[in-house]
């Protein structure tokens, strides 16, 4: 379960939230509104008193917001290291995070410290895996710079690293001690990484909540906006995973219903070679969740009105929803059926995938015939 309550008087109650993730000694905070990267220090002195921490960042957020961030902790009294990374997907991989790993120890950093992650989804990931192996487990602070890590991969303890034969397979649960997701720091994100963030908030209204779709569909140029309709945009898509991941937070079951768009997006990444000129990840769930409808589609299973719906939706935010969309040489249907096989949720080599019966209807889906999948594919990648 989860809680929401309101913010102290020092900022305005409608531009701050609070979601409580409850996992019994686990559980955690996700603080939400703007400013909260000043009042950082404080928020995790309060909770983590007498640590000492490691922050991770990519030189493009580092340039950005670390010396603010450095600033809080010294006033709150935190002793602090930073370490700078390359920026990209690329980062996520076993010589980076053994640079982490190396750092946290050549600090000398104990068990009861931490690692502060400053940055996007790839920051988040590898920070938190290598605060999840070194010492069997240190503490781990996730500040998401990103609109995607702060309403998905900042939330719920996923984290790891990619291998060349595909995305995330490399990984641990680790849940952090706190998420301080400042919307204010969203403002300096470009016009493509914003959308893509997007997508992951469309996500959770097409999983199980089509009244939040339709709440996005009202409200979507206000979001891209700033303000008020931006924190409750985040506060509802940190609830849902949050509401997800309470109940089933090592992903035995419903938590799967997060990957929405996830198996085709990953095979996409992966074909691309995670590089950010074609596809950025929420670009490839983008076309990931527009494939998963029009594949239930062709199943029989969602009405055709509903797929056209959600790509109506995703164009009208700037984002791709097909495979032709992606710039640079075309794939293979054999390239993506053997990364699609690859995908985490393969069973027994089984496929698994999200589909839906509409919108707001998502399910797993087990044992998915892989020649309904390639030929679905065949005649996407043709378009």
């Amino acid at each position: 379960m989860t809680s929401t309550t309101r913010p102290a008087a020092s900022a305005p109650a409608a531009m701050r939230e609070s979601v409580r993730v409850s996992l019994g000694a686990r559980s955690y905070d996700i603080l939400i509104g703007p400013g909260l990267l000043a009042e950082a220090g404080a928020e995790i002195a309060r909770r983590l008193p007498g640590i000492r921490a490691l922050v991770v960042a990519d030189e493009r957020v580092a340039a950005l917001h670390a010396d603010r961030l450095s600033a809080s902790l010294d006033a709150a009294g935190i002793a602090h290291s930073r370490l700078v990374l390359p920026a990209g997907e690329p980062t996520k991989s076993f010589a980076h995070l053994g640079e982490v790993v190396d750092r946290v120890l050549a600090e000398r950093l104990e068990r009861g410290d931490a690692v502060i992650a400053l940055g996007g989804g790839v920051i988040g990931d590898l920070a938190g895996f290598a605060a999840g192996i070194v010492r069997r487990g240190m503490r781990f602070v996730q500040v998401p710079t990103s609109l995607l890590a702060q309403v998905d991969s900042s939330v719920g303890g996923k984290t790891g690293i990619n291998s060349p034969r595909g995305k995330n397979l490399v990984g641990v649960f680790h849940q952090p001690a706190l998420v301080l997701a400042d919307t204010a720091i969203l403002d300096t994100l470009s016009a493509r990484e914003f959308a893509a963030g997007y997508a992951e908030v469309v996500k959770y209204g097409l999983i199980d909540r089509p009244d939040f779709f339709r709440w996005l569909g009202e409200n979507r140029e206000a979001i891209f906006a700033g303000g008020p309709e931006r924190v409750e945009a985040i506060a509802t898509s940190c609830r849902a995973k949050a509401e997800v991941v309470a109940g089933d937070e090592r992903e035995d079951g419903n938590r799967a219903l997060l990957n929405l768009g996830h198996t085709f997006g990953h095979a996409l990444e992966s074909c691309a070679r995670y590089d950010a000129a074609r596809l950025v990840h929420g670009e490839a769930v983008a076309i990931g969740m527009a494939l998963a409808h029009r594949f239930s589609v062709a199943e029989g299973l969602c009405p055709a009105e509903d797929a056209a719906a959600v790509s109506a939706h995703l164009a009208a935010a700037g984002l791709p929803t097909t495979i032709s969309a992606i710039p640079g040489p075309a794939f293979t249907v054999d390239e993506l059926m053997d990364k699609i096989a690859q995908d985490k949720k393969v069973v027994r080599s089984a496929l698994t995938f999200i589909l839906t019966r509409g919108i707001g209807r998502a399910f797993v889906a087990r044992d998915v015939d892989p020649a309904s999948v390639r030929r679905f594919l065949a005649a996407e990648v043709g378009c």
